[in-house]
């Protein structure tokens, strides 16, 4: 039986029209393991991506298109990262989004 506080999590894919999809449970089906898995997958083509951008600036032969190129990547892989970081924030348990709170 889920437990009402519990988020719904945010999916790392979107649904029709690009409207955000999340799943509803504990966090322990297949779905959950899919989404870990296609976050992982993301995360790691993120890692590849800022090493081929990191070769790329140091080269002074990199033309203008392969630098629109490049942002394009970077662009849709900053988007996935950013979603990964929100939902796994919104499944973090209420005192650890509240540290700030505690220090003064």
């Amino acid at each position: 039986m889920r437990n009402r506080a519990d988020p719904a999590r945010l999916l790392p894919w979107s649904g029709p029209g690009g409207k955000p999809c999340y799943l509803v449970g504990d966090g322990a089906g297949y779905v959950s393991r899919i989404a870990d898995e296609i976050e992982r997958t993301q995360l790691d083509m993120a890692d590849g991506l800022l090493g081929h951008a990191e070769d790329m600036l140091a080269c002074e032969r990199v033309t203008v298109p392969e630098l629109r190129f490049l942002a394009r990547g970077l662009t849709d892989v900053l988007r996935d990262v950013r979603r990964i970081a929100e939902t796994r924030g919104a499944r973090l348990p209420a005192t650890a989004q509240g540290l700030d709170a505690c220090e003064d």
